[in-house]
């Protein structure tokens, strides 16, 4: 039976003069009522705010965690079988004899920096040290809390946060968006990766709707990851001496808040004018230099053994224990202090809150690794972008991580690290190590962190910036107007700053859940319409059809 052409066309109306040309109108001014809205709400009414969005987020985990876990083990199963499919994992993302466009080093260094390194910098140190106190064995009984027989089970599931499972939910936003761009010339926007199953409605109501969800999803994630940033932003200019921003607790005051996302999006907003092929790919080029010599750092004067060996044992520990711990949803029996309901309480805190955010991430990080992948098979991209970021990921948390547990048990810091702050966890190591030697090495190393820190979060955010824009322009991955880049930088940084003043990170978190959700349902769409498209177009192939469409002339 002959099959038809694939769609390459998507008309998407976008105005043609004024201020919105060359975006569309219905996309950015939902967009931004949205966020604006939120925002304005927050400051206006924190107690009402606060009060709903918890009921939101109580129904969410009641009801849709099983949903989060199962969805996120779909992704990584769905990445694996088009790597492994011999029909999908040759295709190229682009035309036949087209190169790709960024070297291996600077692709990876911008792939990770904008998908991940922030939470790196925090959670790389605080996720192993957490779990060490606390996890689903130490609840059940099954191991010790802070002994050594539960090392293991530390790094098991802080592997699982950031290993295949994140990893897999850009890989699949990515794939797609990637895929009917560059192999069927539409629209580098959400909806176009959605055209096997809906076509050309898709051009109407519907497609902004997604479009727009995918806005407001990408806003919340980075700002999640963007509140973590700002938290650990003051504590380190706390550990160099620029005082007066963090409350008697330790944590960012909010004169720290706003002076921190000050500088972040004033400079991240500078770096977005300029691009991706200059200020993004200089700072995420600088931040893997500065990574690298971190980690050095710990790899050197860190536990070096104890490292190797919890990488080797705890990456055995995730890849025997994974399909169990992807699949698996404990469910309350609603009573307080029973095991049931402190395991399915402990779920929704870490994993379910983990997925959430990897979804509400997805949209941001995966239009950015398309943008950046264009030339790449689907075997090479998933190889990439799932593969090699995830043993970094676990790499860090065993040497840095790793360092900091050693030491709690064994090396004397006698709770030092522990009870400082998660956001300055890995300034208390440092300090640790290099204040008996030397307070010199002790500011330089806080130093270096910050300023790494700080690459991190501009590349996060200006990349984010540069994201919605491209949405909101229908896909157009050229200039955007300056307003446009100037309001989504001061929006970013508004929903932060409000979030953290009104409810802290808890208020980020609980918004970045519900956003997430939507969200979450497009993406299992983009693995349907991807399975279909692959294999409609192995079809064509069969039949003589061409599969890649040819790109418009420029003008």
């Amino acid at each position: 039976m002959a099959l038809k052409p694939a769609l390459t066309d998507l008309p998407i109306k976008t105005a043609d003069a004024g201020f919105y040309r060359g975006f569309s109108r219905d996309v950015t001014i939902s967009s931004k009522i949205l966020i604006g809205g939120l925002v304005i709400w927050a400051v206006a009414f924190p107690e009402q705010a606060g009060a709903i969005l918890n009921k939101f987020n109580t129904f969410i985990l009641a009801n849709f965690a099983t949903w989060y876990i199962w969805v996120v083990a779909l992704f990584v199963l769905v990445c694996i079988a088009l790597a492994i499919w011999p029909a999908a994992g040759r295709l190229k993302l682009g035309q036949h004899d087209e190169k790709p466009e960024f070297s291996n080093f600077s692709w990876f260094s911008m792939m990770f920096g904008a998908g991940i390194g922030v939470g790196m910098l925090t959670w790389a140190v605080a996720e192993p040290v957490y779990h060490f106190n606390n996890n689903p064995e130490v609840i059940q009984g099954l191991t010790n809390a802070a002994s050594a027989d539960n090392i293991r089970m530390a790094y098991k599931w802080s592997f699982l946060h950031w290993g295949l499972g994140a990893w897999a939910c850009y890989a699949i936003a990515g794939l797609a968006l990637a895929f009917f761009s560059y192999r069927r010339s539409l629209p580098l926007t959400i909806r176009s990766s959605l055209t096997p199953l809906f076509g050309k409605s898709l051009s109407g109501p519907w497609g902004h709707v997604i479009d727009i969800v995918a806005v407001v999803a990408t806003i919340l994630g980075v700002a999640q990851t963007l509140g973590f940033g700002v938290e650990q932003f003051v504590s380190g200019l706390s550990r160099i001496g620029i005082g007066g921003l963090s409350t008697d607790e330790g944590t960012a005051s909010s004169l720290g808040i706003i002076v921190a996302i000050l500088v972040i999006m004033g400079a991240s907003t500078l770096s977005a004018l300029s691009g991706v092929g200059k200020g993004i790919k200089w700072l995420s080029n600088i931040n893997m230099v500065l990574s690298i010599a971190l980690l050095g750092f710990f790899l050197l004067f860190g536990s070096t053994f104890f490292g190797l060996q919890a990488l080797v044992v705890g990456l055995w520990d995730y890849l025997i224990a994974m399909p169990d711990m992807m699949f698996r949803v404990w469910q309350s029996d609603g009573a307080a202090d029973s095991v049931a309901t402190k395991l399915a309480n402990w779920q929704g805190a870490w994993s379910v809150f983990y997925w959430a955010w990897w979804v509400a991430f997805a949209p941001f990080v995966g239009l950015f690794l398309a943008r950046i992948s264009k030339g790449r098979t689907i075997r090479e991209f998933v190889l990439g972008a799932m593969i090699v970021p995830s043993i970094m990921c676990f790499v860090w948390f065993t040497w840095a991580g790793g360092t900091a547990i050693d030491l709690e048990l064994t090396g004397g810091a006698g709770g030092v690290i522990t009870s400082a702050p998660d956001g300055d966890k890995i300034f208390a190591m440092t300090n640790f190590m290099l204040a008996p030697i030397s307070e010199i090495l002790s500011w330089l190393m806080a130093a270096m962190i910050v300023i790494l820190l700080m690459t991190y979060l501009v590349t996060s955010a200006d990349s984010a910036v540069l994201i919605v824009n491209t949405i909101n322009a229908a896909g157009d991955e050229g200039p955007k107007a300056r307003p446009h880049i100037i309001f989504w930088g001061v929006a970013l940084g508004s929903v932060v700053a409000a979030l953290l003043l009104v409810g802290g990170l808890k208020a980020i978190q609980t918004a970045m859940v519900i956003g997430a959700l939507p969200f979450s349902v497009v993406m299992v769409l983009m693995c349907v319409a991807l399975i279909k498209a692959i294999y409609n177009d192995s079809r064509r192939e069969q039949q003589g059809m061409e599969t890649v469409a040819s790109p418009e002339p420029a003008e």
